[in-house]
């Protein structure tokens, strides 16, 4: 999720909203008190009855995505939130869909990650700590898995000779502490097992997440968890999570979590929130079954894919959309002129310094994403997120820009001015799915070679002149096609700062070539993941985190978590 600037402000404003009881959310998708799980006053859970395939197939699907983002990020999740508020002020029934925030970013760099200014979900505070205990669910059945696994290998009596060098999978926990990285457990004698090395990564790395996030129903859940890669035996045979007849206790750990949330926005209207892959390392999307619950009970249904287009909406298309068999009917690309300065050559000091020759410049790197969006049959709506420091000369640039790729352009006013500041760009939502002649299609067929999916990937959507591929990828790969996998899907794992594997390549790189480090295979979650570069799943914390500046009085009122 991306940053929030004006915290004091988000602050502010989410503690003076005017809250309501979760029964009178609800009560706008026509639920009553009894279909609701209640979590408190304020959340609830939507049991996965409220289903209804009728209605996905009816319902509008509006992606929300971004050009490349800078560090701060371009305001996907407050974008999204604004769009909701602003197609509800126009009159159509519309939920927003999102993912629910990881702790580690919460008290490291990014802060909380519930929108921002009048486009915010509530209650702030509780969606940004436990909630509803969804991130503790995935923990705890990843660390069951650890947990049979390790006793299997110490066991005399069940044990499938797993080769301990081969354990592929990791222990998780939501914080961001690097010194869990590389460790080494089973340390002190033979009654606390076999040393061997291991390591964790934050729960959102967590194939577990990713699995939750993929699953459609209990059945499809567990199927997935018994089909998580563990390793190799001595004698080279793969071992799974079913081996160890693992995936109905995992499965009982998460009968909960497998339920959406149900909160609300500053203006009361309905807000789903469930599951929190990332988007560089994982599919970065929200839940299959949020998604298809906010469609089941709303006309229109706003989501988003972390980071920029080519990493979040790439995957929502190619495989949430494919898997789930979902038909998107309009996509938004969010831009700031402060991310097309910083592509245009502008230093992080210069982003708020208006330059309409670096608008011009960086304006390439959001001419691909309209480019590549328009290879998925989609001709999307930019929405210009705005800031205090953009000119109107910037802004008629921009729109000029996009009129000349075919592209309508609107300003976004959510964060200064809630539903309000976002009817045009409903409006314009709402027009491209009445009058465009949609023609959804993912980018390339599941069961083509390995190769050839992520080479189409890497030349379509980043660019590239050409892919290369390290002896370990080579191997890594004849390895995967032995195993049976190679009709599953590509989740490229590269970095969100650049089109390109380079994060220094700012812009529309060009002659470029990606390399492909190493793979990993999320068998349960049911995609391939070529790295590309050095992708971190265990994050630092900064020098200062953002923990320092938060505080809770005698009252129990909650500051700095924004």
């Amino acid at each position: 999720m991306e940053n929030k600037t004006h915290n004091l402000a988000d602050i502010d404003i989410a503690q003076a909203a005017d809250i309501k009881h979760i029964n009178e959310v609800a009560a706008k998708l026509a639920l009553s008190e009894d279909d609701l799980e209640h979590y408190g006053k304020y959340k609830a859970k939507l049991p996965l009855s409220l289903l209804d395939k009728d209605k996905v197939e009816r319902s509008n699907l509006i992606l929300v995505t971004a050009m490349t983002p800078t560090p701060a990020g371009e305001g996907k999740t407050t974008t999204s939130i604004g769009l909701s508020e602003g197609l509800n002020k126009i009159g159509k029934k519309t939920t927003v869909v999102l993912r629910e925030p990881s702790l580690g970013p919460v008290f490291g760099i990014k802060g909380g990650a519930a929108g921002g200014g009048y486009a915010q979900v509530i209650p702030m505070e509780d969606i940004n700590l436990h909630f509803t205990g969804d991130f503790s669910a995935v923990e705890k059945a990843n660390n069951l898995l650890s947990a049979l696994i390790d006793n299997n290998i110490q066991s005399k009596t069940h044990n499938l000779n797993i080769d301990p060098r081969t354990i592929a999978w990791k222990r998780v926990m939501d914080m961001n502490d690097r010194s869990l990285r590389q460790i080494t457990i089973g340390l002190g004698g033979t009654t606390n097992g076999i040393p061997r090395e291991d390591g964790f990564n934050i729960t959102p790395a967590s194939e577990v997440m990713a699995i939750l996030c993929m699953a459609e129903n209990f059945s499809d859940l567990k199927e997935r968890l018994g089909n998580i890669f563990v390793g190799y035996t001595f004698d080279k045979k793969p071992i799974y999570a079913r081996d160890l007849k693992a995936e109905n206790a995992m499965a009982i750990l998460l009968k909960d979590a497998i339920k959406p949330n149900l909160v609300q926005t500053l203006e009361g209207n309905p807000a789903v929130i469930h599951g929190g892959p990332f988007a560089n390392i994982a599919q970065g999307t929200n839940t299959v079954i949020a998604t298809k619950m906010g469609m089941s009970l709303s006309e229109y249904v706003v989501t988003e894919a972390g980071f920029g287009a080519d990493l979040g909406a790439e995957k929502f298309f190619d495989i949430k959309c494919a898997s789930a068999g979902l038909k998107p009917k309009a996509v938004v690309l969010v831009a700031t002129i402060r991310a097309l300065r910083h592509h245009g050559g502008a230093k992080k000091e210069e982003y708020n310094t208006p330059s309409t020759d670096r608008v011009k410049e960086g304006y390439a790197n959001l001419g691909k994403h309209i480019e590549n969006l328009q290879k998925f049959g989609f001709n999307p709506v930019v929405a210009i997120n705005a800031f205090p420091s953009d000119t109107e000369e910037e802004i008629d640039l921009i729109k000029k820009k996009c009129a000349g790729q075919g592209v309508h352009a609107v300003v976004a006013r959510g964060w200064a001015q809630g539903g309000e500041g976002m009817t045009e760009l409903a409006e314009a939502v709402v027009s491209t799915i009445e009058s465009y002649q949609n023609d959804f299609h993912p980018l390339y067929d599941w069961n083509a070679p390995i190769r050839e999916k992520i080479e189409i990937i890497a030349k379509e959507i980043y660019g590239a002149d050409q892919v290369e591929f390290s002896k370990k990828a080579k191997l890594q790969m004849m390895r995967i096609e032995k195993l049976g996998f190679s009709h599953l899907p590509i989740c490229m794992a590269k970095t969100q700062k650049s089109l390109s594997d380079n994060e220094f390549r700012y812009g529309r790189p060009q002659n470029f070539v990606v390399n492909v480090r190493e793979f990993e295979y999320a068998t349960g979650a049911g995609f391939i993941i070529p790295i590309l570069g050095q992708m971190m799943r265990m994050p630092g914390l900064p020098a200062v985190p953002a923990s320092e500046g938060m505080s809770i009085n005698d009252e129990g009122v909650i500051s700095g978590l924004s």
